[in-house]
C-alpha cells in the first residue's frame, strides 16, 4: 500500500537507528522481578487479551519440532508481535522433554528473545520458563476469576497434574484473594502428588494468617480422578497427558468450572456438552487437542461458546447451569507481554547483563 501525504507536508526525521544492547537475564533475575507481583501480572495478561481481541497483535501458528527417535519430546516455537503503548515482537522457544522428570530435571525449559519493534534487533535473552509458567498461572487465574462470576464462586479445587504448572496457578489463585474449603490432588505419580501435598501444606500457614476465618484448605490426595472431579467446583488440568483420558460426562453432572490447561485431557463428548471458553479459537483447534478432537467429531466450530477477551469485554455471557471449560493454547503475546515486563524491571534496577559488543559486524562495507 501507498502512503499518500496531503500536499505540502513531510515526513517527521526521526532519530537515526542504531542497534540496541543486548541484555541476558537469568531465572534468578525473572523470578526475583515476578515474586509477589501477582496481582499486577494478572492485570497485564488481561489487557494483553484485549490487545488481542481487538487485533493488535500478530500471533500466528505456533511451529513444532518434533522427533522420530523421540516421539513424546518437542520443541516449540511461538513467534509474536504485541502493539499497544509498549510495542514488542519477539519469540519463545519452548522444549517440552518429559523424560526429564524421571532424571530430576523439568520437563519443560524455555529461552525468550525480545526484538526492537523499530530495528528487529534482538535486544534481550531471557530464561523463560519461568515466565511462561507465569503467563499461564496468571491466564489461569484470570480466567478462573471472570468465569466465575454469575455463578457460586467455588470453594472447592481439584488438581489433576501436580508439576510447576500446577504449583504456579495455585500460588497465582492464593495471591489474587481465592481462598478454599478443601484442595484435591491427584496425579499418576505417587511421589509427584505427594510432593505438591507438602507444597500446599508448606504455603497453608500463610493462607491461615490471610483467611478471616483463621483456617487453612484441607488437603486430600485422591487415588480416583472421578472422584476428585465429582468433588470439586473448581478443577485444574496440568497433565503432561498427550490424548483425552477423562472421558465419563457423570464426572461432571455439577457443572464444574475447569481449566483445562493441558489441552489434551477431555475426550471431545466432555467439551460438547460443555460451555466453552478459549484464548484464540485457530490456535486452539489444531495439533489434536481436546477441542481440535471436537471440531472434527461435530464437524464445526458451534461448540466454542467464545473467546477469554469475549468475556473481557462483555461480549459473552458465561452460563451457571452448565460445565465451563477453559482452554486456553497460550499465546505468545502473553510471552512477550510477561517478559517485556521483566526485562524493565531489571532495567530499572540497574542490574541488566549487557553484552554491548554483542552486535559486531555493523558497517556495511566494513
Amino acid at each position: 500500500m501507498t502512503l499518500v501525504r496531503p500536499a505540502g507536508t513531510e515526513p517527521v526525521p526521526r532519530a537515526p537507528r542504531t542497534a540496541p544492547s543486548f541484555a541476558v537475564i537469568s531465572g534468578a533475575q525473572v523470578q526475583h522481578a515476578l515474586r509477589g507481583r501477582e496481582r499486577e501480572i494478572v492485570e497485564l495478561v488481561e489487557a494483553t487479551y484485549r490487545l488481542h481481541g481487538a487485533g493488535d497483535t500478530v500471533d500466528p501458528p505456533s511451529y513444532f519440532l518434533r522427533f522420530p527417535d523421540r516421539p513424546d519430546s518437542r520443541i516449540i516455537a511461538l513467534p509474536a508481535s504485541l502493539g499497544g503503548p509498549t510495542p514488542v515482537d519477539g519469540l519463545k522457544w519452548i522444549s517440552s522433554f518429559p523424560q526429564n522428570v524421571a532424571a530430576g530435571l523439568p520437563r519443560a525449559s524455555a529461552v525468550l528473545i525480545l526484538n526492537d519493534h523499530v530495528t528487529g534487533y534482538p535486544y534481550a535473552c531471557l530464561e523463560s520458563s519461568i515466565i511462561s509458567a507465569t503467563r499461564t498461572a496468571a491466564s489461569a487465574a484470570a480466567a478462573a476469576d471472570r468465569l466465575s462470576r454469575g455463578r457460586p464462586r467455588p470453594r472447592r479445587v481439584g488438581f489433576v497434574g501436580t508439576g510447576l504448572i500446577a504449583r504456579y496457578i495455585h500460588t497465582f489463585l492464593a495471591a489474587t484473594g481465592w481462598q478454599f474449603d478443601a484442595i484435591g490432588v491427584y496425579d499418576v505419580s505417587a511421589d509427584s502428588a505427594a510432593g505438591f501435598r507438602a507444597y500446599l501444606e508448606s504455603s497453608a500457614g500463610t493462607e491461615r494468617e490471610e483467611s478471616p476465618a483463621g483456617t487453612a484448605a484441607q488437603v486430600t490426595l485422591h487415588t480416583d480422578p472421578g472422584e476428585l472431579i465429582r468433588t470439586s467446583d473448581l478443577v485444574v488440568f496440568a497433565t503432561v497427558a498427550a490424548r483425552p483420558h477423562v472421558s465419563d460426562l457423570s464426572w461432571f453432572a455439577h457443572h464444574p468450572l475447569v481449566l483445562h490447561v493441558s489441552l489434551r485431557d477431555l475426550a471431545p463428548g466432555i467439551l460438547l456438552a460443555a460451555a466453552n471458553i478459549v484464548d484464540d479459537a485457530d490456535h486452539c483447534l489444531r495439533a489434536g487437542t481436546s477441542p481440535h478432537l471436537a471440531e472434527q467429531l461435530s464437524g464445526g466450530r458451534d461448540f466454542v461458546t467464545g473467546t477469554l477477551a469475549d468475556v473481557l469485554a462483555g461480549r459473552v455471557r458465561v452460563p451457571a447451569d452448565r460445565t465451563v471449560v477453559f482452554s486456553p493454547f497460550g499465546l505468545g503475546v502473553l510471552d512477550l507481554a510477561v517478559g517485556a515486563f521483566v526485562h524493565d524491571a531489571v532495567a530499572r534496577t540497574g542490574d541488566l547483563h549487557l553484552i554491548d559488543d554483542f552486535f559486531h559486524e555493523l558497517r556495511r562495507y566494513g
